[in-house]
């Protein structure tokens, strides 16, 4: 789905675990930025030392090139720079999101689906372009057990990334 992301703004969404599978996009549009337009990036973990990535996004902070935005759900220890609260909270700090020239990526924690996705319905944000990915579905990857199966569809071998219109009409994929 790169392809279809190159000259549009992107607003990656990631919580918890969910970093790992969108760190390559967030460092392939870093690299590339004259391909794609204005780059913001939610990040939210359960605590300070469950986020991912962390002292590499913090150095994101402040960039011209990206708009980064780091929350914890509590902060335990005083010492978090950055937000408290749940990624969620964050969607009322960024500026200047254009939906119709936005793509978002979302991966993070099943519970955390419904309430981005309720958030970027508030926005506008055309279903065609809420990239999602469903891997937590899958167990063996190539097809064979089937435990990733909704109807014709098999995470593993159809996805895992899906649009947030393809999932609205499977409903049992999150």
């Amino acid at each position: 789905p790169i392809d279809k992301m190159k000259g549009y703004d992107i607003l990656i969404i990631m919580g918890g675990l969910g970093a790992a599978p969108l760190r390559s996009l967030l460092l392939y549009v870093l690299d590339n930025r004259e391909l794609f337009g204005r780059l913001h990036l939610l990040c939210g973990a359960k605590r300070p030392k469950d986020m991912l990535f962390r002292r590499e996004f913090f150095e994101f902070i402040g960039r011209e090139d990206i708009d980064c935005l780091l929350t914890v759900d509590k902060d335990n220890t005083g010492k978090w720079p950055c937000y408290t609260g749940f990624v969620t909270s964050l969607f009322d700090k960024i500026e200047d999101i254009k939906p119709e020239n936005t793509y978002t990526c979302v991966c993070g924690p099943p519970v955390m689906y419904e309430f981005v996705l309720e958030k970027l319905d508030k926005l506008n944000m055309p279903k065609h372009q809420i990239m999602m990915t469903l891997e937590r579905r899958m167990k063996c990857g190539i097809g064979k057990c089937g435990h990733c199966a909704i109807e014709d569809i098999y995470i593993c071998m159809d996805g895992p990334v899906f649009t947030y219109w393809d999932v609205l009409h499977m409903k049992e994929l999150i």
